[in-house]
């Protein structure tokens, strides 16, 4: 009888542990579940997807097409428009110029940018232009709100940054950017421009999965400190590192990236409003922390997450945006909240 008993408590652990190896397994199996999700992905996906943790990539993927007319495959290094993802670069050679001592954050605009007529120019902060809170939506029309009291995302602010680091350094924002980059071996990163781009794939309109090309960029040369770097899931993964691992600023101004004091609600990061700080968004208010953030335009979509406590990264590029605005990023949050049940985070 004993012997019986025996049996059956080992029988009965060892079926508790092949269930809980099983659970483990799948829990952790985010490749393969990626996989099947961009398989079965309505509307489709069409583009990379990157994950590294401690600096190191453990998936990436090219799924689609760089242009649906001569179906030539994407590859892993394949150049997209990371359209608003440029506003993190921006602010962090922002802050590089603080360090400097050439750039105060509190100090107002007219400082750097003495052309300007408009009487806000002299209220308006370089802090506020960081934030979105500056209030300004037409260099021709009066501000939205006093700066400072609300947030109103856009280019403006963005594209005036870049100016004002033209301002200080006496070079031009793209001379700036692309020496930046080259100098981080990021070699398939730049700023947009009029020439050709060896490897930047086709930007597309999704319509009910019929793609139809954007001809026309909405980047201008004023607008590439907001919109206007070009670039891969593999440099971007090496910004990630170099950013998060204290390469690029000293801690103090590192940490302004996250500080805020404005909150905004976007539909990728949920229904809930969260912090903005300087071109991220801070995800802080869940058990999984991260920051972030997404781009959208010309036919791309973008996203570049990363989550602190685990150094993980969660890199996606697109050549397509959908005509929908309910199914922006459908395949993005999907693959995020995938990867927050994982213990790929823990």
């Amino acid at each position: 009888m004993n012997s019986i008993l025996r049996i059956s408590s080992l029988l009965s652990f060892l079926f508790l542990l092949l269930s809980c190896n099983s659970f483990a397994q799948k829990k952790d199996n985010y490749s393969v579940q990626i996989d099947s999700l961009i398989k079965i992905s309505d509307p489709i996906f069409n583009g990379v997807v990157l994950i590294s943790k401690n600096g190191k990539t453990v998936y990436n993927k090219a799924y689609g097409f760089t242009n649906f007319e001569t179906r030539k495959r994407l590859k892993t290094d394949s150049q997209f428009e990371i359209m608003s993802n440029t506003r993190q670069i921006t602010a962090v050679l922002i802050l590089k110029e603080v360090e400097q001592g050439r750039i105060d954050l509190q100090a107002p605009i007219k400082k750097y940018l003495p052309e300007l007529t408009q009487t806000w120019a002299d209220s308006v902060t370089v802090h506020q232009l960081l934030n979105h809170t500056h209030g300004i939506i037409s260099l021709q029309k009066p501000l939205l709100f006093k700066p400072g009291t609300d947030f109103k995302y856009g280019d403006l602010g963005y594209s005036l940054l870049g100016k004002i680091i033209e301002s200080v350094t006496k070079k031009s924002y793209a001379k700036i950017a692309n020496a930046f980059f080259s100098e981080l071996k990021m070699k398939n990163t730049l700023c947009f421009s009029a020439a050709p781009i060896k490897n930047l794939v086709t930007g597309y309109i999704n319509n009910n999965n019929s793609f139809k090309i954007i001809s026309k960029t909405m980047i201008t040369l004023e607008s590439t400190s907001s919109n206007g770097i070009v670039s891969t899931t593999g440099d971007l993964a090496i910004w990630n590192k170099n950013l998060h691992k204290g390469k690029l600023l000293k801690p103090e101004s590192y940490q302004l990236l996250f500080k805020y004091n404005i909150t905004a609600q976007n539909s990728f990061f949920g229904k809930e409003k969260i912090g903005y700080g300087y071109g991220f968004r801070i995800v802080d208010n869940e058990p999984v922390k991260y920051v972030g953030h997404t781009g959208l335009g010309d036919g791309f979509s973008s996203v570049n997450l990363y989550f602190p406590e685990s150094d993980v990264s969660l890199i996606i590029l697109e050549n397509q945006m959908n005509q929908n605005r309910d199914l922006f990023y459908t395949s993005e949050i999907k693959i995020k909240n995938m990867l927050l049940k994982s213990n790929l985070l823990n």
